[in-house]
């Protein structure tokens, strides 16, 4: 994806529905090439095109959430994409920066995700990567099941890596999260003992919820921005924490 490219996306992410003609306007191409782009951009499941126009791929909550930062969500997706082998089975749990993980993945054939958000199953239904999708029960508002059933899943399936998402980190708490249905699953994966990844901008750090993951098991490495404070850093590097930090802004070479 390149730099016009990622901006397309990101205005049809903000507005919900942009017409060809001012993206066109607004890119200084031609309609052919805006074309081109959406049609690329299609078929990696980052917005969909109709007559005239390129929309948001939805208007859901976690898709509302990929609108926020989503230059920055891309990269560490990349990042995160870039650690998987050819052949490897990955739990993606869900969220929007692990919804773009999947997406970079989409086009592996000799990969496959397991995962328990619907919505990450719903951008991959026209993928080449093989996709198992878990039960249990729905949470409408992020599209994930939980519950008991969830749990009897993820015990049944193999995966080499892992990757979640959190919604905060601190020092006192060590990760936590908002939902407790949730973190139930992430700690029953956290338990099957893969190489486990935490996938995250730096902004949840300093955060505290109610809800503690992975209280009594090996702690997850960490992929996020440049942007996380020294401050952390240091505390992760005390707590034995191995993190990952991805550039904030592309290099302009």
């Amino acid at each position: 994806m390149n730099a016009r490219q990622r901006y397309i996306v990101e205005l049809v992410n903000q507005r919900g529905n942009v017409s060809v003609a001012e993206l066109a306007q607004l890119t200084g191409v031609s309609a052919v090439t805006v074309r081109q782009d959406l049609n690329e951009l299609e078929t990696g499941y980052y917005l969909k095109r109709v007559h005239g126009a390129a929309i948001a791929t939805g208007d859901d909550d976690v898709g509302a959430r990929m609108k926020d930062r989503f230059p920055l969500k891309q990269r560490l997706a990349a990042y995160a994409a870039s650690l998987i082998q050819p052949g490897e089975s990955v739990f993606i749990e869900g969220g929007s920066a692990n919804a773009l993980l999947a997406r970079h993945l989409a086009d592996k054939r000799d990969i496959t995700i397991v995962t328990v958000s619907h919505y990450i199953a719903r951008l991959l239904k026209d993928a080449a990567c093989e996709v198992i999708v878990l039960g249990g029960l729905y949470q409408k508002s992020s599209e994930s099941v939980v519950g008991p059933l969830t749990r009897s899943g993820i015990e049944q399936v193999h995966f080499q890596k892992a990757f979640i998402g959190i919604d905060g980190w601190h020092a006192e708490s060590g990760f936590t999260g908002r939902d407790m249905l949730r973190c139930d699953i992430v700690n029953a994966v956290l338990a099957k003992g893969a190489e486990n990844w935490v996938l995250t901008d730096s902004s949840k750090f300093g955060q505290i919820h109610p809800y503690v993951l992975a209280a009594s098991m090996k702690l997850p490495q960490i992929i996020t921005d440049d942007g996380l404070d020294s401050h952390y850093q240091a505390q992760l590097t005390q707590r034995h924490i191995t993190f990952r930090l991805v550039k904030q802004t592309e290099s302009p070479h």
